[in-house]
């Protein structure tokens, strides 16, 4: 049971952190705009651990998460 809490926790943190990369870190800064792609790569594994605080500043900022 808490493997497979584990495994979905781990696929919605994969999909919000591709998500994160490519399109929300824009929304809430927009410096990020600029920023090379392989740079926000390094963004990736936070998004991934910590999706659901992510997700709240992104509905805080205004972003649709």
């Amino acid at each position: 049971m808490i493997l497979w809490a584990t495994l979905g926790y781990a696929v919605v943190g994969a999909v919000y952190a591709a998500y994160f990369v490519f399109a929300g870190a824009a929304r809430l800064d927009p410096v990020i705009r600029t920023t090379p792609l392989r740079t926000r790569i390094l963004f990736a594994p936070g998004a991934l651990a910590l999706w659901p605080l992510m997700v709240l500043k992104s509905r805080k900022a205004g972003g649709s998460a």
